[in-house]
């Protein structure tokens, strides 16, 4: 039997919230190299739920991701990015480094003159309090907020194009293809070269490969 046709994301979740509001996801929490990305998306209220384009990122392929990145943009009253760089995340730790890429976001948005008064977050754990006056958790938000799945594809083009960029600079790991996450090419590229100055050298990896752990 064919599986159902996954349902795209509306504004369900947006309508039970107060005031403005904003869309969180973050990219690159699991890589091994370059920054953790946040983003903060916040829904143009004068785009109809059925011309939203926005969908889980994880579900597009890049070249979909990229052909709906300036479209989704477009249907924004404003988004942000805030990054915690590969450096921040050795020295504060992941879950501080997220908070810390949260708020730079949120400021930035701020900065755009969009204040949101509450949040949709994607996953259990809550990095936006006290941010956003009201926040609410959701597991896998993206596939069901509109706002979360603008969020998602504007990190996730936004990270994967600036470690393309980046790729040039460090050609040994092979960041045009893997985008800085583990994969066979990767750990070769760590194994003969070492770590680039994008590496997370407190991360375990690095004990793993049998590669010196930096001070």
């Amino acid at each position: 039997m064919m599986a159902a046709r996954q349902q795209p994301p509306t504004l369900e979740l947006e309508h039970t919230l107060p005031g403005v509001v904003c869309g969180v996801d973050e990219v690159g929490k699991g890589s091994w190299a370059g920054p953790l990305v946040v983003c903060v998306a916040v829904l143009d209220s004068g785009v109809a739920v059925d011309d939203l384009v926005a969908r889980d990122s994880k579900s597009l392929s890049e070249k979909k991701r990229e052909a709906i990145f300036d479209v989704v943009a477009a249907q924004c009253a404003g988004w942000a990015l805030g990054a915690a760089s590969n450096t921040e995340c050795d020295a504060l730790g992941m879950n501080d480094a997220q908070k810390v890429a949260t708020k730079r976001a949120f400021e930035s948005l701020a900065q755009r003159g969009v204040r949101p008064n509450s949040a949709i977050v994607d996953g259990r754990w809550d990095f936006v309090s006290p941010l956003a006056e009201h926040v609410l958790m959701r597991v896998k938000a993206e596939s069901v907020s509109a706002s979360v799945a603008a969020a998602s594809v504007l990190a996730k083009v936004s990270r994967d194009r600036l470690m393309r960029e980046l790729a040039a600079q460090h050609s040994h790991w092979s960041f045009e293809t893997n985008k800085g996450y583990p994969c066979p090419k990767h750990r070769a590229g760590l194994l003969e070269h070492g770590v680039s100055a994008l590496h997370r050298t407190s991360w375990a990896f690095m004990q793993n490969l049998g590669l010196a752990r930096q001070p």
